[in-house]
């Protein structure tokens, strides 16, 4: 009697840019900048089997109060020339560049991630990222031009403009060229079409310039988590990196993404689930409890404390104790602003606040222990490293996630205890893959052929 496979979960890691969860005043903490930080973390994630290396974008420095915020990692090398880089020192693991769809060129841009498939070999992948205030605008001498309700039909067009381009040459275009073992002669051009677009803001007319790598397209990643977004994954993209990792709540994501990918025309398993997670393990549950509260100490400074409140309450709070109760005093805006990134803008202060104080004065919170737990404490698994395995066995049985996408808590050392303990713990459990399932990223994450090449076909 065989005993039937278990499904199996993978993992990738999210190199973040701007963030507040990274640890980098500590004395092993690497560059943020330096090529070595990411070739230590992308190799140590090839060596676990991870399925992707995914960087995050900035596409601005952060400002708080009218000021460059020097409290949180800031600044990030251009990813694609970065996981070009990568590529070289790498041999199976993908390479996600996340790229903006607002103020990126579709024609360019399409030429720049199909130029780091083909460089490396396959493993190429876009995460798809929308953006539209002046604030980020302005750095691009664009302003607010995008309507915030408008930011997806702009991205609809942009992704199938960009697939279009990578489509222009058909199968035919390389026979008796490039495929007879003649890769640099031209393609035959009665192959070869015009891609033409109006885009709204814009309109475009090219042909691709390169054949298209082993794996047909770039993967396509997408992050957004309105009902817009979620539709937007349904009708375009291969991959979520969603904002879900418990796992009940990962469970009602799941079975909602898939009847969005249905109604789209799709297969329900169609989109595979990778949410982001940060994990702290140890020997023990104890012991890793002990750590996760040193972790969020360091993640959370008295100064982080402060200025995360003060971009609440929109103006200085240094005169308060991050150690004592909350502000006294009313918020001065309504709305929070842009400048910090995503994950601060457009809350309504007033009634975050209240709920703040609320929670505090429940709990008896102080400034730094409220931020902590609403700052980096709404998830992360905690645990021994048995535990931990038993506890994502579970997930990979109840099919509730494809994966996990780490975000490590320190570079480059971040991911050594969950290559070299976790992860055979979860091979033992059946639950995590042995090795690569091929060359191209789009093997090893198991999806089908992209969606306009299975048209073709």
């Amino acid at each position: 009697m065989t005993t039937a496979a278990r499904n199996q979960i993978q993992f990738g890691v999210f190199f973040q840019g701007v963030n507040s969860t990274t640890i980098w005043t500590e004395p092993e903490s690497g560059s943020q900048t330096a090529f070595e930080s990411f070739r230590r973390v992308a190799q140590t994630a090839e060596r676990g089997l991870f399925a992707a290396f995914f960087l995050g974008e900035g596409l601005r420095l952060r400002e708080h109060l009218g000021r460059l915020h020097d409290l949180d990692v800031v600044g990030r090398p251009d990813a694609q020339t970065q996981l070009a880089a990568l590529a070289a020192v790498t041999e199976r693991i993908g390479l996600v560049a996340t790229q903006n769809t607002t103020y990126n060129d579709p024609v360019d841009l399409a030429h720049r991630l199909q130029s780091l498939d083909l460089l490396s070999g396959g493993r190429a992948a876009w995460n798809v990222v929308t953006t539209d205030n002046a604030w980020t605008g302005a750095n691009f001498r664009r302003g607010g031009y995008l309507d915030h309700a408008d930011r997806y039909v702009h991205a609809e067009r942009v992704v199938e403009t960009v697939r279009a381009v990578w489509d222009s040459w058909d199968d035919e275009a390389l026979d008796g060229a490039g495929r007879a073992g003649h890769p640099d002669r031209t393609p035959d051009t009665a192959h070869v079409r015009t891609v033409e677009r109006d885009l709204g803001h814009y309109a475009v007319r090219a042909e691709g310039r390169l054949p298209r790598s082993a794996q047909g397209h770039p993967v396509l990643f997408q992050a957004g988590d309105s009902d817009e977004g979620r539709d937007f994954a349904a009708r375009q993209a291969d991959v979520v990196f969603s904002a879900h990792p418990e796992f009940e709540d990962a469970v009602r994501f799941a079975a909602d993404v898939r009847r969005r990918t249905v109604a789209a025309g799709r297969p329900g398993d169609d989109v595979q689930i990778f949410p982001g997670q940060q994990f702290v393990l140890a020997e023990t549950d104890a012991e890793a409890e002990e750590k996760a509260r040193w972790v969020a100490e360091h993640q959370i400074t008295p100064a982080t404390a402060i200025a995360y409140l003060e971009n609440v309450w929109g103006t200085s709070l240094q005169a308060y104790d991050p150690d004592g109760p909350l502000p006294d005093i009313d918020p001065v805006v309504e709305v929070t602003g842009s400048t910090r990134g995503t994950a601060f803008q457009f809350q309504r202060s007033q009634e975050l606040v209240a709920q703040w104080r609320a929670r505090a004065e429940a709990e008896g919170l102080s400034i730094r222990q409220l931020v902590t737990e609403v700052g980096v404490r709404r998830g992360g698994i905690v645990g021994g490293y048995t535990s931990v395995a038993d506890r994502l066995a579970r997930y990979a049985d109840a099919g509730a996630v494809h994966g996990f996408n780490v975000s490590p808590w320190l570079v480059p050392s971040g991911l050594d205890d969950i290559v070299d303990r976790l992860v055979p713990l979860l091979q033992d459990r059946g639950v995590y893959p042995t090795e690569y399932r091929g060359t191209t990223l789009r093997e090893h994450l198991g999806l089908r052929e992209p969606l306009t090449r299975r048209r073709v076909a």
